[in-house]
């Protein structure tokens, strides 16, 4: 049998011999495999985005937001219908064994004022729970403490945008700035979280105490009143387990009989991130999925040109058979030789891939991160191609008869 290393160096010269020809054969494989590279990229990216998302908001959350209000026939969002108060969320924390932490919450967006310098941003008043439900740490100063929500202390927090647009390079602790008038001194500020998913500023916002909130910024209609209550479970399983109690309790603290609809809505965070999570592998599947199909028209074009590589060489088979070579050695040599071209033309690709994923990363929206086991499968997977596409040309010259081969012009 002939040595591997022959075979290789045949295989080699037999490429050289056509250069051009070798590389469009080849382009089918380069196409297809850097196409693999930078869909599984962008899809492996944005499950990076969602589960980044997943920590800044905290894990395990549930959300309950008061009712829809209907007025004339015209029925309001969620929300409209001032049913949630404080209280509520207390009870949740202390009746419902799998609910860790409820964290009431006010939110409006309105005009911050410093000096001279203002931003319009989100004020959100709520308690220290908030805070420990996104785990979301200070950068420095101190978080709102029970003194501050007893007496309706006019503290604040704020994020870091609101601290770059009202204060520069200045210290922020302990100025004073003005919501609707009232002047507030700031005692906190938070760490910087960046952009989410859906390419909101978590950092442009600013925490007050959630009695402060209540009794001298927001106006509200009833004592205790808030927007919603944010909710932390004891693990993911328990945000799906809970629903049922907090449901019952609620309905029972706002006497709802039982031909009454619910006046407060439960959204479970949670299953919404495992969802989006999993359409994204999903996606990811499917367009890495139509990407490979490249692969295979590259292996068909490999294919038809080892067949057109047969007959042209029928006389250098003819030959080497006809000095000992064996149908097996026919046959791998050109199978090596459908193999090296597949092989070369996934090492190109695998460097045009990765190329193109720098210039997705740089240049648009799209995070795309590639990772060794998205780089070796489409590599991998150009071998496979090569050497099934390449059994049929192999396997025909291998049959070719050695008399008829000689004579052959």
């Amino acid at each position: 049998m002939i040595q591997l290393k022959t075979i290789f160096s045949i295989a080699l010269r037999a490429i050289k011999a056509n250069k051009m020809r070798s590389v469009l054969t080849s382009l089918g494989i380069i196409i297809g495999v850097a196409a693999v590279i930078v869909m599984l990229s962008i899809g492996h990216g944005a499950q990076i985005s969602i589960k980044q998302d997943m920590q800044s908001i905290g894990s395990n959350i549930m959300i309950i937001r008061s009712g829809v209000a209907t007025s004339s026939g015209a029925r309001g969002g969620h929300g409209s219908q001032p049913t949630m108060k404080k209280s509520d969320g207390d009870a949740i924390q202390q009746r419902i064994a799998k609910i860790r932490l409820a964290a009431p919450v006010l939110e409006e967006t309105t005009q911050i004022v410093y000096g001279n310098a203002n931003w319009s941003t989100g004020v959100t008043g709520t308690d220290i729970r908030y805070f420990q439900i996104k785990e979301w740490n200070l950068a420095y100063g101190r978080y709102f403490n029970a003194s501050d929500i007893k007496n309706a202390t006019k503290n604040a927090i704020l994020g870091q945008t609101v601290v770059n647009e009202l204060f520069g390079d200045v210290d922020p602790l302990g100025r004073t700035i003005r919501i609707k008038g009232i002047p507030f001194q700031v005692i906190g500020v938070l760490e910087e979280r960046g952009q989410s998913t859906m390419g909101m500023d978590q950092d442009d916002v600013v925490f007050i105490p959630i009695t402060t909130a209540q009794k001298k910024v927001m106006g509200i209609q009833f004592p205790d009143q808030v927007k919603m209550i944010m909710l932390q479970a004891i693990d993911a399983q328990s945000t799906y387990t809970s629903q049922e109690e907090i449901r019952e309790l609620l309905r029972q603290r706002h006497n709802l009989g039982t031909n009454k609809e619910d006046d407060f809505v439960i959204r479970n965070l949670t299953q919404m991130m495992e969802m989006m999570e999993n359409s994204t592998k999903v996606m990811t599947i499917l367009l890495g999925s139509i990407a490979g199909i490249s692969l295979l028209v590259g292996g068909i074009g490999i294919m038809n040109i080892m067949l057109v590589s047969v007959t042209e060489r029928t006389r250098e088979i003819g030959i080497r058979m006809a000095i000992g070579a064996k149908a097996w050695d026919i046959r791998l040599q050109f199978l090596t030789e459908a193999m090296v071209l597949s092989l070369l033309g996934g090492l190109i690709g695998i460097v045009i891939g990765l190329f193109a994923v720098s210039l997705v990363s740089a240049f648009s929206t799209f995070k795309a991160v590639p990772t060794l086991m998205y780089i070796l499968l489409p590599f991998s997977f150009s071998g496979i191609v090569g050497l099934f596409f390449g059994l049929y040309p192999a396997y025909k010259a291998s049959l070719l008869n050695p008399i008829n081969a000689l004579r052959y012009e």
